[in-house]
């Protein structure tokens, strides 16, 4: 049993439907940590007054929509010093305690390099990313170290700013949104819209690909893209391995571990809780 106790917590809202806190309970438990965490709501505009009011009693905490940009409005004013990757991607998902102020950073685009190596896969030829919100932000600066191509398909162009961006290598490609884009061009395909944004686009899938396709959704599973990928032949990876490798990440982040936290097992537990 470690002797290390952490508390810690994920912020956001919606927030119930979180599994979160399975998976970082689970990994305490694991490591022997005597540990907390636990699934708080705190709406927009709301971030700032927790962390004065409630902060101090936190070792970490994990944001969610809609704080993960939020907290980069708030920083200088609540006392949070910003990595050059969450500032390069506007995007933050953990808070780290650093004496009376705080770290933030994002393990998104770490953890979903991850989850692909995880499935065998470092490099891509040809990528298309399916929307440009924050979790597609993420995404892009990760994919600027192991793609040769990236193209962005995304409902507006207002965006299109701040995911270029993201990028300190590659010059993306942006696509207007069309739900009968010829999927078979690119041999990984993320998906990082709102559940049934992309139906229509699963709806024109072809009746065979090759190709991988990364949706970051997990909940409902699948989602309509998933399962037509995966009729036509196609490998999916689902956004339950997102949510595992970031979640080690941000642990790591806190608790150096000196051991490889055992994924198999941490994924057994986030499949179970999310049937």
């Amino acid at each position: 049993m470690s002797d290390k106790s952490l508390k810690a917590a994920v912020l956001g809202f919606p927030i119930a439907h979180s599994l979160s806190p399975v998976l970082h309970a689970k990994a305490f438990d694991l490591l022997g940590i005597a540990g907390s965490y636990e699934a708080i709501e705190v709406a927009s505009g709301g971030l700032a007054e927790f962390l004065k009011s409630q902060g101090a009693d936190y070792d970490y905490l994990s944001l969610t929509m809609p704080l993960k940009e939020e907290v980069l409005v708030i920083a200088e004013s609540s006392g949070i010093t910003v990595d050059e990757l969450a500032l390069r991607i506007q995007s933050v998902n953990t808070l780290v305690r650093n004496g009376s102020g705080w770290s933030a950073t994002s393990t998104d685009g770490s953890g979903f390099v991850k989850a692909l190596a995880n499935a065998g896969y470092d490099h891509f030829n040809s990528v298309l990313i399916l929307g440009a919100g924050g979790t597609a932000r993420a995404v892009a600066g990760a994919l600027d170290e192991i793609a040769d191509s990236v193209a962005i398909m995304g409902r507006s162009v207002r965006r299109n700013v701040g995911i270029a961006a993201c990028f300190r290598k590659l010059a993306p490609e942006f696509i207007a949104w069309d739900d009968q884009i010829d999927l078979r061009n690119f041999d990984l395909v993320v998906n990082t819209t709102p559940s049934g944004a992309a139906d229509l686009v699963a709806d024109n899938i072809p009746s065979k690909v090759e190709g991988l396709l990364f949706d970051v959704l997990y909940k409902p599973w699948p989602t309509l893209l998933a399962r037509r990928w995966s009729d036509a032949g196609g490998k999916v990876i689902s956004g339950l391995e997102l949510l595992l490798y970031q979640g080690i990440d941000q642990i790591n982040a806190v608790y150096p571990l000196g051991q490889k936290i055992i994924d198999s097992e941490l994924r057994l537990a986030l499949t179970n809780a999310s049937k």
